[in-house]
């Protein structure tokens, strides 16, 4: 009963117009191959693969037949994806588990025809059952690290929740490169960044969702829940505005700075009154697509310093779990407002049998950017935080976000 209810309030059209998606939360990549005792041999082997997240532009070697724009796409880490929702292509519909992502902007999923290993793990799209389908006949390539994706174009028709989406352009991919996507919960990604990022394979799903007017505003947002409880709903894809239930407080609003990822002006971070990182202001992409916070090596590595963390032999950083209530706060200031995070937001916590591992959730690295130092906020923030896209003005909005929704629904519903 729990979930027939929560279905219909996850999945229904308000009378406002607003179109409410389900998001899932599931075991990121590391997190099992951690369980598996894996994790160590993986990151030894495919380290380049792992950290090769660039916010830059990516040329897949070797591939003349491939007509690239000028901003083909990014290279995504996917190791700690760990929010994931429900689409469907075609007529008759087959269903996708796909990363909602702010920090790409096209749609792919795996091919029929993908010869990976990673695609006979996932739902493929069978062009050939669907009687919507149209071929496109260009290909696309998107890197990653050592190799490179590749795949065809097509359009056909979407579905998100109860929305319907005509003639979307879309990506099956034949050849996924890389261990992350065998072991992923995911088959593919839908983007929702700026068109500008998606030059090469079309108009991305957002903007095809505002051009055939299926929403009353250009806007979307995420609530993305902390609860690890099987039975509580991940969080929730919102298009077409917000829902004051979901925050508290006022909605702060920040100026895109450029019209790609959903790229703000950060005025600072600073660790309890011991140190301010990037004080002169930094630029911060808003990313669903990735659960860390990830900055400048040497500012990160004066950080994990300043909270406790230590290193080991993989990159990653641990902070003893006894110590979380006495860590400090981490302060991010954005557009002239305070964002505090504390040990409980920027920790994560895993099991690994019977014991307890604590790990931090920021990572280093030095993404290219012409401007200010590049810092990305992901789940690691985004879960504290109520976050609102507005295309129309172009400006994302935070507030903080209720965490009490769905534990007073169940209470409600077992009396």
């Amino acid at each position: 009963m729990r979930w027939t209810v929560l279905t219909l309030i996850c999945c229904t059209w308000t009378a406002h117009g607003l179109i409410r998606i389900p998001l899932r939360r599931m075991l990121s990549v590391r997190t099992q191959l951690r369980a598996s005792n894996r994790l160590e041999v993986f990151m030894r082997d495919h380290q380049p693969d792992v950290f090769n997240r660039r916010y830059a532009q990516c040329y897949p070697p070797g591939i003349p037949s491939l007509r690239l724009g000028k901003s083909s796409e990014r290279l995504y880490n996917f190791m700690d994806a760990q929010y994931y929702g429900l689409i469907s292509l075609g007529t008759p519909q087959q269903n996708f588990t796909v990363v909602f992502d702010t920090g790409s902007s096209d749609l792919w999923v795996p091919s029929s025809y993908c010869v990976s290993e990673a695609c006979g793990m996932h739902h493929k799209f069978k062009a050939f059952e669907s009687s919507t389908f149209n071929h496109d006949g260009r290909m696309f390539g998107i890197h990653y690290g050592k190799g490179h994706m590749l795949g065809i174009m097509g359009r056909e028709i979407l579905k998100i929740g109860p929305l319907t989406v005509q003639n979307q352009e879309f990506g099956e991919s034949v050849y996924e490169p890389g261990f992350v996507f065998v072991m992923a919960k995911f088959d593919g990604v839908l983007g929702l960044a700026y068109p500008s990022l998606a030059e090469e394979l079309g108009t991305p799903v957002f903007d095809s969702i505002m051009n055939q007017k299926s929403v009353d505003q250009p806007i979307f947002s995420f609530y993305l829940s902390k609860s690890k409880l099987p039975r509580d709903p991940g969080g929730e894809l919102l298009l077409g505005g917000m829902d004051e239930a979901l925050y508290s407080g006022p909605i702060n609003w920040n100026p895109v700075t450029l019209k790609g990822y959903w790229q703000i002006k950060m005025s600072s971070i600073q660790v309890q009154g011991a140190l301010t990182f990037c004080p002169h202001g930094c630029q911060a992409i808003i990313d669903t697509g990735t659960s860390l916070i990830i900055g400048p090596t040497r500012d990160i590595l004066a950080l994990q310093q300043l909270i406790g963390a230590t290193p080991t032999s993989i990159g990653e950083y641990l902070i003893d779990c006894a110590r979380l209530s006495s860590l400090p706060q981490v302060t991010i200031m954005l557009n002239g407002v305070e964002y505090v995070l504390t040990a409980e937001s920027y920790v994560r916590r895993e099991m690994m049998g019977d014991h307890e591992i604590c790990f931090s959730g920021f990572q280093a690295e030095d993404l290219p950017s012409s401007t200010d130092p590049l810092w990305i906020l992901g789940d690691v923030f985004l879960s504290d935080y109520y976050s609102i896209y507005d295309r129309g003005q172009d400006r994302v909005g935070f507030a903080k976000a209720r965490h009490t929704r769905y534990t007073t629904l169940d209470a409600e519903m077992d009396r």
